[in-house]
């Protein structure tokens, strides 16, 4: 009867179901970068190209600040819908935005200010490509408002099982974005200015299609600036200053290599790093999902202090994530010529060669990097910061910016592109060293190589994990039930009551919530022994159900109605429901 991988088989559909919207959202900013670089280096010149490239990192600036206030953000809402804290999601829901509003603001004016007073030469010596690179700034300034509010509302969406708003924002995003391309950079010659004018107007098309849905009744989180605690700021950024200084180092990583290519290749370097980089961004936005959805999964799990879930999540990624990153990265280099063709199509240019080995190699560093995000998400979530900043150094800067300076002299180019692939497997390397040096041992299941605290959830014994797939399970389940209370000392009354109240909930999910369409569902019960208590978790992935406004609205009609759903509240000492991503979540305590 005991289906360990029950859980597992769950929370695998949610993870691949949620994976294509995250997926989506953080290609927004990829497809940005590949109009971009089509559009200059197709209309505009190389030299415009250099621009693009030399803005990527003070994107990445930006976005740092971004993944800061979303990452503490969700990780904290997260971590509140696991234990049921409506309100405290709510002050941060606010708090994350209002933040967000004002960083927005210091980032326009410090835009318009390098812009207009001629202040980039810090990024560039070359005074043609500054001066296309400051009118490619200042038409970006437009666009850092909704950029940074336009990455906080996605995860949120998800929270409240309404990612499909982020799916169709971003489709009206790139649709915005080609044709202002078409219309500045193609029909009007705007060159550089309309480069960027082209993808911020798109981003507040995009804002604008995410932002409505809070407007509206259906929106369980409502956007206030009252009663804001704003002593919450702290948690958000404390949780979330490790994946931002993330992103912060490669930043400076991305300063630091693009020097090194002036200084040793040229323009031309900085140009075909920029290509190949903006195209693998559309692929790269698989990785960044992945570290998404299991930010949210991770979150929530830490808040339920659901230790098997936690490891669960890390199996579906080794499992699932990275060979998926491995067919990609395949694909990309069986199609390193005709990418290398979008931008640069004379094929007896440098450049062209230059970033078709680009596509031939950048992309073995994919499956390794798709580690290292998890396990940098896993460690903001469960507070291991030394493994969080030792991480986020060496694959910010110290692995790629170190590897390309002793290379660069003698291999030229390709030693950025081998550059990345050696930083993946340093990274991959410190997440298994951390690992032993916590557990003493070399780590010899992912429960080790997690590093989870001893302390941390309910021990094995103390818990039992069962699967309900039809009605005639049911029963069994329920007898299981008192069987485990019994052993552990729970009295007989008690242990009768956690089978009934089993027997009526996972009864009542199979004989209503499996109707419901051809697809085959599972019931993942789990029953924990805890301070002498017996609490009851039912997870099922069927339509939403909640039986406590159920039971509201029946109750006082006929009493012959819901007898089972009117028993389980008389006698249990409390039952709260959730609906988490689309998942029913009932906790029963008796």
């Amino acid at each position: 009867m005991k289906k360990p991988s029950s859980n597992m088989t769950i929370l695998r559909r949610l993870m691949l179901r949620l994976l294509p919207v995250q997926i989506l959202l953080a290609a927004v900013g990829a497809v940005n970068g590949i109009v971009s670089s089509y559009f200059a280096s197709n209309y505009v010149g190389i030299t415009a190209m250099s621009a693009v490239g030399l803005f990527a990192p003070v994107q990445m600036l930006i976005t740092s600040f971004g993944t800061m206030l979303a990452g503490g953000s969700v990780i904290l809402c997260g971590q509140y819908m696991g234990r049921g804290e409506r309100d405290r999601m709510q002050n941060v829901f606010s708090l994350d935005l209002a933040v967000s509003v004002l960083t927005a603001i210091l980032f326009t004016a410090l835009f318009a200010v390098l812009s207009l007073f001629d202040l980039t030469g810090f990024l560039t010596k070359d005074p043609e490509v500054r001066r296309i690179f400051n009118r490619y700034l200042l038409g970006q300034a437009v666009g850092v408002f909704p950029l940074l509010l336009g990455s906080q509302f996605p995860a949120f969406l998800a929270l409240e099982n309404k990612g499909r708003r982020t799916t169709w924002a971003s489709i009206v995003y790139i649709a915005v974005n080609v044709a202002l391309n078409l219309l500045f950079v193609r029909l009007l010659r705007l060159e550089a200015i309309g480069l960027a004018l082209a993808s911020a107007l798109g981003l507040w098309v995009f804002l604008a299609v995410e932002a409505q849905y809070y407007f509206t009744d259906a929106a369980q989180l409502r956007i206030t600036a009252k009663s804001l605690r704003w002593r919450e700021c702290a948690d958000i950024l404390r949780i979330g200053f490790p994946g931002a200084a993330s992103s912060g180092y490669q930043t400076l990583r991305g300063l630091i290599v693009n020097r090194l290519l002036e200084t040793f290749v040229g323009s031309v370097g900085i140009s075909a790093f920029a290509a190949a980089n903006n195209l693998l961004g559309i692929f790269w936005a698989i990785p960044a999902g992945m570290t998404a959805v299991s930010r949210l999964m991770i979150s929530v799990s830490i808040g339920e202090e659901d230790r098997q879930t936690l490891t669960d999540v890390t199996r579906v990624m080794f499992r699932w994530f990275v060979p998926m990153m491995y067919a990609v990265a395949a694909f990309i280099i069986l199609c390193a010529g005709p990418f290398a063709r979008i931008f640069f199509r004379d094929t007896a240019q440098s450049v062209y060669m230059l970033t078709v080995w680009g596509f031939r190699i950048l992309p073995l560093c994919m499956p390794l990097s798709t580690i290292c995000l998890h396990f940098i998400t896993y460690g903001q979530a469960s507070g291991k910061n030394g493994l969080v900043h030792t991480l986020a150094v060496f694959d910010g800067v110290v692995s790629v910016a170190g590897f390309t300076a002793l290379m660069i002299r003698t291999v030229g180019m390709n030693s950025v592109y081998i550059a990345n692939v050696l930083n993946g497997v340093v990274t991959t390397l410190i997440v298994i060293l951390y690992a032993w040096g916590k557990k003493k041992h070399f780590p010899r299941n992912m429960d080790e190589l997690m590093a989870i605290p001893d302390g941390f959830g309910v021990p094995e014994a103390e818990r039992m994990d069962l699967t309900v797939r039809s009605m005639d399970e049911v029963v069994a389940v329920a007898r299981q039930i008192q069987e485990f209370c019994r052993e552990r000392g729970v009295d007989e009354r008690r242990a009768y009551i956690a089978g009934l109240c089993m027997e009526e909930m996972a009864g009542n999910i199979v004989e209503h919530g499996f109707s419901k369409g051809t697809r085959s569902h599972v019931v993942d019960v789990r029953v924990v022994h805890k301070d002498g208590g017996v609490i009851l978790r039912v997870k099922d992935d069927c339509v939403p159900f909640d039986p406590l406004e159920r039971q509201r609205l029946t109750d006082g009609t006929d009493p012959t109605r819901n007898v089972g759903l009117r028993l389980v509240f008389n006698i249990a000492e409390s039952v709260q429901y959730q609906n988490i991503f689309g998942l029913n979540v009932l906790t029963i305590r008796i």
